[in-house]
Parts: C-alpha cells; structure tokens; sequence
C-alpha cells in the first residue's frame, strides 16, 4: 500500500497488507504529558469514524498507545503498528507525539478529515509499518495578514487546524497595519473603536478604479485571542504577534493623531486607510510614542503568554522617512542622539523595544529592514526582500526566518494564464514553492546554523475573504510544509512527479477539510475575477 504522505517522513518501513484495523473496541492509552494529542484524536479521528476511543491499558491489545522518549528529537516521532494489533506513537516530546498523530490520521484516508462518517461500510484500516520522522527546520511558519482583510476568530481557528494538519507549528498574527487596527487594547480603546473600521476598499491592486463603498473592519477581543492562543497551543502552534512600528501605522494615528507628526502634517484628518500600498504616515520619534506602544506591549504580552509566544514581531518595514525628513521634532532628536540619519533614529526606536522586551523575557523578531542602521544583539530577522538580509543578519550571528518574497509569498499568482483571479506579482506555481530552499547556497556552516527555519506569507490586500484566502494558500501551503519539515535533496534534484502524485491524495484530504484550493487544471469559474486588476510581474523572480 502506497502511503502519500505530506509532508514526506524520514523513513518509512516495510509495509504490510492487513495492518491495524479501528472499531469500536479500539481505545487511547495516553502516557502523561500527551493528553492533548489524546483529545484530539478523540474529536478528529474519533469523530470522523464515529468511534469513542476510551482510554485504555498499555497491555492490551486493540489500542492506539501514545508514548514519550527524549532519546528522540523533540518534534521527532516514531509510529509503529507493529503486528497489526496495535498503534504506537512515541515522541521526543508532546509535540513529536502530536506530528505523530498528524501521519495517523493520513494513514488512515481522506475519510479522516472529514467531522461525521460519510460510510458505516469504510473500515478504518492502518497498513502495518515503521515510521520514522523529523523535522529539518523547528520554525515552520504561516503569516497570516488580518488587517488588509479581517478574518474572523473561527477561520483564524480553522487555519490553526490546516497547519496542525501539515505540521507547520509556528502562526505569525500580523495583527495591525495602515488599513486597520485588529486588537483589542483596553487602555487605548479608539484603536479598536476608530482604527478598525475603514469607509471603504479599494477591489483589486491599488491602481484598480474599482471600491467597495461598504464599511469594512473588525477585530479581536482580548478573550478572542486568549482562546486563539490556547487553541494554538495545544496544537503545539507558537503564536508570533505582530505590531507594526513605527511604520505602517496609520491606523493606529487615525485612532490617536498625537502619535503622528503632528509638525508635519494635521494628523487629526487621516482615518484608516482605505488603499493599498505604503503609507507615508508614520509614527514621531517622541517619547510620548515610545509610552504608548508600551502599554500596547504590555497588554500584548498578557494576551500572548511566553510559552507560546517566546518572539514579538515589531514590524519595522517600508517605514517611510520623508515626513521625519522635514520634521523639527525628528531631526532634533536625530541631532540630540548623535545619530548620522533618519536609517539610525528608526534604529533607535526599534533598539527601545527590543531593550523592553528583553527585561520581559521575550526576543523581537523583525522584518529586514531592521538591519539599516543597526540591529541589537538578540534580535531576529524576517527575512523578506530576498535571501540577502537573512544572509547578512545569519552572518553577523543574528537568528533568521526565511521568508523572501520571490519564492514563498502566497498571495504571489500560481500560474500565467489569463484566468487567475487579480493577479500579483511573479508566477510560483506548486513546483515553484516545492524546490524552494531556505538555506541559500555559500553560507558557512555557522551562519547556517542560525536559519531557524522558514515561513509561507501571506498578505491580503485582493483575499476578502476565506474562500480567497484558500484559493492563494493551497495547495502551494502542502509543498512548502514539505520544505519546512523534509530532509529533501538539492532543488534541482527533488521528485516533483513523486510530490504531485502524492498530492492527489492530499486533494482528497483537503476536499475533505472544506478547503477551496486552486485546481491543477486552474481556477472553476466562480474563483476567477474578470476585469478586477492586478498586478502581475512578468518573468523569473530575481535571486537576491
């Protein structure tokens, strides 16, 4: 039996043709600390096949036995059906427990991912084999951009599930941006009150004439993300918050105009911005601003407790200078810091809050553009103009996500047709996305030791919803998660006729989850958006 796993394990043993049959006899033995890989498989699995799956006794047969090994590595796991009587998972940890769990549930078909048995007749068989399994990278990431469109607490949690389901266990929340402020903050309510909400939005790129006349916005409560939170962890998802300072800000200015500069420009007449694109409002060197964003940290750091969300992203890209430029207040502060330009005053403003955070035990991740004018010692780069941030930030012993634009954002066209829907940017198709690496060629081996590993982003400027979201997402999402947790050969030498045909099991899993992917033969009729402008790039993405 042929397994068409994805992401691909490490090994996978000889397989037997009977192998482990579930029913309703079948029972969960959970050593401790895997308990909540115990419930999930009782609400997925157990709900998909309509079994109750009671605890059991690590003695008998008949049962699905989740164990712990530190001798593994910690998101390492090992499943073994053994003689076909019963289902071993050990893990190096209860996460290498849950990515376990993960492989389980594909064993067992698209039948699996669905939420009620679609058939009494389907027997819930698992062919015998050993798997062993690891991940290459420990940072496997999904950015996801809630504040060009909102996505509502339960398609955040939907999309919790869809990583789990690829074993990609790190979700970057970028919460706040120009176009709307997405959480709640109780001292400074009018973030939420004024900043969330836009009159309308632009449809399609920004030079499309095409608007949306509706107001449009929304956010989340504290307890929306407290529950987002807890739901992430115990998927064994890490939650990386974002607070875009000090650009991309003009919701936030909107809602609190003494934020801006006020020396430059009367702040009391920008709302939120209803276009797409970088706004040249930003936020004043003062330090009035500096408390603000503090007791917006503080609040955040509430909300994201250190277990789960050990980095806070600050933003820190496309902030542009030219209102600091000919701003008295910004070159003062310029001069009075005996800083050389406006590269080193955001410099300062991002080495505050990297100070701040780390007295509070957390580390600040940024964007690449926190390398100009210099980037305190402990902090990490998202790196996403290309490889040659991270490869400046990896060499200079500065921790690295690998993100660049040309290879892994997803709001980026599948396809040149003439049918994808407001098209963006260079085509990365399937295979694209699958011979991504995110070690460039030339590092030492030293700087490549600090590529924690590499996420997918996604912005959301022509995505309004779900649906789109989907579409943008997958099935390119499944490659990648290859990329992140697959110890995979050079690009050029990877099976990508072996991938595609593996992915036509995974279409029946995804069909399964409700997702609304792209096709392989390009988008069904009601996907497609004819006459709404994009912006395409023609040609291959530049290797920068």
């Amino acid at each position: 039996m042929d397994m068409e796993l994805i992401p691909a394990p490490v090994s996978v043993g000889d397989q037997g043709r009977c192998g482990f049959l579930m029913d309703r006899a079948t029972s969960i033995t959970a050593q401790d600390g895997t308990e909540s890989t115990e419930r999930w498989l009782r609400s997925t699995i157990g709900a998909a096949f309509g079994l109750s799956l009671p605890p059991g006794a690590a003695d008998k047969d008949n049962t699905i036995l989740l164990r712990i090994d530190p001798a593994l590595e910690p998101e390492g796991y090992r499943l073994s059906t053994g003689n076909g009587r019963s289902v071993v998972i050990t893990g190096g940890s209860p996460a290498g427990v849950f990515w376990g769990a993960q492989t389980l549930r594909q064993l067992l078909g698209p039948e699996a991912f669905r939420r009620a048995p679609v058939s009494t007749g389907v027997p819930a068989r698992i062919p015998v084999t050993d798997i062993e399994d690891r991940p290459r990278f420990t940072w496997r990431g999904l950015m996801l951009d809630v504040s060009r469109h909102f996505l509502p607490k339960d398609d955040v949690l939907r999309y919790l599930d869809l990583l789990a389901a690829h074993k990609l266990n790190v979700f970057h929340f970028h919460l706040t941006d120009d176009q709307g402020w997405r959480v709640e903050i109780k001292r400074f309510p009018k973030l939420t009150e004024v900043g969330s909400w836009r009159s309308r939005t632009k449809h399609g790129h920004r030079a499309s004439e095409l608007w949306d006349e509706t107001p449009y916005g929304g956010h989340y409560t504290q307890d929306d993300i407290r529950e987002i939170v807890a739901y992430a962890a115990e998927w064994h998802i890490r939650v990386v918050p974002e607070i875009d300072i000090p650009g991309h800000s003009q919701a936030a200015i909107s809602a609190y105009p003494e934020l801006g500069n006020t020396d430059v420009i009367d702040t009391t007449t920008l709302s939120v911005w209803d276009t797409w694109g970088v706004s040249p409002n930003v936020l004043a060197p003062t330090d009035s601003t500096l408390r603000f964003f503090e007791g917006v940290f503080e609040e955040l750091l509430d909300l994201f407790p250190a277990a789960t969300s050990p980095f806070i992203h600050v933003g820190g890209d496309e902030c542009l200078k030219d209102q600091w430029k000919e701003s008295p207040t910004a070159q003062a502060r310029i001069k009075e810091l005996g800083l050389a330009d406006e590269d080193e005053l955001q410099s300062w403003f991002i080495r505050h809050f990297d100070r701040w955070l780390t007295a509070r035990g957390r580390r600040l991740i940024g964007w690449d553009e926190i390398l100009e004018g210099g980037l305190p010692d402990g902090a990490a780069v998202s790196s996403w103009r290309g490889y040659a941030g991270g490869i400046a930030a990896a060499e200079a012993g500065h921790d690295v996500v690998m993100c660049p634009e040309q290879q892994v954002y997803l709001d980026h066209r599948q396809d040149g047709g003439p049918d994808e829907p407001m098209p963006i940017g260079y085509v990365r198709t399937l295979e694209d996305v699958f011979r991504f690496d995110p070690v460039p060629p030339g590092l030492t081996e030293e700087a490549a030791g600090h590529i924690l590993g590499t996420q997918a982003n996604v912005w959301t400027e022509v995505m309004q919803n779900r649906s789109r979201v989907d579409y943008q997402v997958f099935p390119r999402l499944a490659a990648f998660a290859e990329v992140a947790w697959s110890a995979l050969p050079a690009p050029a030498d990877r099976d990508f006729a072996d991938f595609e045909r593996r992915m036509t099991a995974h279409y029946a899993r995804l069909d399964a989850l409700g997702v609304e992917y792209r096709p392989p033969g390009g988008p069904l009729p009601w996907q497609r958006r004819p006459g709404v402008l994009g912006r395409p790039i023609e040609g291959a993405p530049p290797n920068v």
